[in-house]
């Protein structure tokens, strides 16, 4: 084991599927941030890829069914195999976790607070925020970061329509396209204020990382969870 680190025997259980392209990255980042030398030292990790969980930003905006009793029920499912913590590589779907009605079985590592902390410590001064239409007029991210009083930049109405195009064509598996779309308005929005971009959505790191655009000004939402992941599974 790395750097004097050992596994705390916790179990993590993931909801993925939401969708497969993200899912897939989340785990490759969380093997990329373990501390581990050998199978046995990574962490284990149970997987429901629920591809059928209704749309979650459709849902938001009251144009599709709510997703909430099949995320409780995989969670449940997780908590059966033996997980003793939860993960979910899909930011909008925490607006429904955030409303459950009933506790979930086991805590969650919670992806939005995870990267607005990462975010503000990159940089204090505020990042532009990408995200699913849905998740920036929940107020989702917004809400998160007014806690810790950190200023987050909406790009303008074409900007977002454009960024969500971005997100189907991750989806599509078009990575080119989606790139291109991301280059577009990301250096749009750097002509504007020069700060981070966030990726408030697990499928805008993939668009981000296929656009050549510089990781260093990019605060990944799938590697603040994988980062947050690794720190809870391990111990020195």
């Amino acid at each position: 084991m790395r750097d004097g680190f050992r596994k705390n025997g916790k179990k993590l259980g993931v909801i993925g599927g939401m969708g497969p392209a993200a899912s897939a990255e989340f785990l490759r980042l969380l093997t990329m941030k373990a501390p581990a030398e050998t199978d046995q030292e990574h962490p284990v990790v149970f997987m429901v890829a629920d591809t059928e969980i209704p749309d979650r930003s459709t849902a938001i905006m009251g144009d599709g069914p709510d997703p909430s009793e099949q995320l409780y029920r995989d969670f449940e499912q997780l908590a059966a195999l033996g997980a003793d913590l939860f993960a979910v590589p899909c930011n909008t779907a925490h607006y429904f976790i955030d409303r459950f009605e009933k506790p979930l079985p086991k805590p969650l590592i919670h992806i939005v607070e995870e990267t607005v902390l990462a975010s503000k410590a990159i940089n204090p001064k505020g990042a532009w925020m990408l995200s699913t239409i849905g998740t920036m007029q929940s107020g989702l991210y917004q809400s998160y970061a007014d806690k810790i009083n950190y200023a987050l930049h909406i790009p303008n109405a074409r900007q977002r329509d454009e960024i969500q195009q971005s997100i189907i064509a991750v989806k599509a598996n078009q990575l080119h396209e989606a790139g291109e779309i991301v280059r577009s308005i990301v250096t749009e929005l750097w002509e504007e204020l020069d700060l981070p971009v966030m990726t408030a959505c697990t499928e805008i790191p993939l668009g981000y990382d296929a656009s050549g655009l510089p990781r260093e000004k990019a605060v990944s939402s799938l590697e603040a969870l994988a980062a947050a992941c690794v720190r809870e599974l391990y111990y020195k």
